[in-house]
């Protein structure tokens, strides 16, 4: 019986408020709940934050710096000095700096990358240049990572043909997306007259405005959806440098009485809840976090077959509709037979059980060696 406590280290840039940093903590949430040492390695950016961590068995040590690239000496001081079991490294600046840290310190920690998103789809509108200076030093630093766990099938495909990282040390695991918390925020009231009438079928979409969510598609699928199901209205939740694209193409195709762009919302659970139906939009994916979301939720939900993620999520269309990216009439039609046969929420539900905070968080332990660390309830 393995008696030593085991000790893990998660090191990760908390740049803003998006999906990367919310999976983190959802996954420092499930580990609080087991016989183990974390400690949370944190670069705080200028517009970042770090999240309220209660829990004993974590310890946050704020590296004081702003980038990830100025981590290197306070990362190898730490990993010098406290030599854990396992260090995980998330995003692929911080696998990197992991990489010449552990060389500089010397130790034999194991270590593990975490990768969340589909490379090949930022790379794409960078120039040449820029997709050198991104992918090179992946290239020379990923081989003397142990592992790299990815969000999907797809990413791993994505690594190995961007990084040229060996499939044999590649693993996909269930974000931790499910807390209890997106319940209890799910039954909270919305401050919105479309939301609130039970009679007006509200089509949603979330993200930050940017071309990769392609929310544009969404609009212009709405426009042919509405000529069919008549009060129907598109609410999309989020903020980003594409707003007055936007609006401009919601004026011109004289939507403004059907179509919100309300901006950011800090409780998105409870527009879900309330909607007839999600759809997720996006050219690209790493998993999908918010379609996830929503279909634990009960909501009916759909997807471009994008790469990666939403295609594994809904089952190859099982679980909801997949359309071709940037397709508005094949949209459209799956937003109509969606709304006129959704399935049940209890489906939807099952479908994203390997989500919910408990089932990753185990399979988490379980890849990191650690799946001798009893439960603390």
């Amino acid at each position: 019986m393995n008696t030593k406590r085991p000790h893990l280290a998660i090191f990760v840039a908390f740049s803003g408020t998006g999906g990367v940093e919310r999976v983190v903590h959802h996954l420092l949430q499930g580990l609080a709940t087991h016989d183990i040492d974390v400690d949370l390695l944190a670069v705080v950016g200028k517009k970042g934050w770090l999240p309220e961590i209660p829990w004993p068995n974590i310890r946050v040590i704020d590296l004081k710096v702003k980038h990830t690239h100025l981590a290197l000496p306070a990362l190898t001081r730490y990993l010098r000095k406290e030599r854990p079991d396992v260090l995980v490294a998330a995003k692929d600046r911080a696998v990197r700096i992991a990489v010449l840290a552990r060389l500089f310190a010397r130790v034999d920690t194991r270590l593990v990358g975490q990768l969340h998103n589909n490379i090949s789809g930022y790379l794409e509108t960078k120039t040449p240049f820029q997709r050198w200076v991104r992918c090179a030093p992946m290239r020379w630093l990923f081989p003397l990572v142990d592992m790299i766990i990815t969000v999907s099938e797809g990413v791993i495909e994505d690594t190995i043909k961007v990084a040229g990282y060996p499939r044999e040390r590649l693993v996909a695991l269930p974000n931790p997306i499910i807390t209890p918390d997106v319940f209890r925020k799910s039954e909270e009231p919305v401050d919105h007259p479309w939301l609130n009438n039970p009679s007006i079928p509200v089509i949603l979409g979330a993200g930050r405005l940017t071309k990769e969510k392609d929310f544009a598609t969404l609009i212009r699928a709405f426009n042919i959806v509405r000529r069919q199901r008549e009060g129907c209205k598109l609410v999309i939740i989020g903020e980003g440098p594409l707003r007055q694209d936007l609006e401009n193409l919601v004026a011109e195709l004289d939507l403004t009485g059907s179509v919100a762009l309300p901006g950011y919302a800090a409780n998105p659970y409870a527009w879900m809840k309330k909607s007839a139906l999600f759809v997720l939009s996006s050219a690209w994916e790493g998993s999908g976090n918010v379609l996830i979301e929503a279909m634990a939720l009960g909501v009916p939900s759909m997807s471009t077959d994008c790469p990666y993620g939403p295609s594994e999520t809904l089952a190859g269309g099982k679980f909801g509709a997949l359309v071709p990216v940037g397709d508005p009439q094949s949209m459209a039609k799956a937003m109509l037979d969606t709304l006129s046969n959704p399935l049940s929420g209890t489906a939807l539900r099952e479908a994203v059980a390997p989500f919910f905070v408990e089932s990753s968080t185990q399979r988490y332990l379980e890849v990191l060696g650690f799946a001798y660390a009893d439960s603390l309830i």
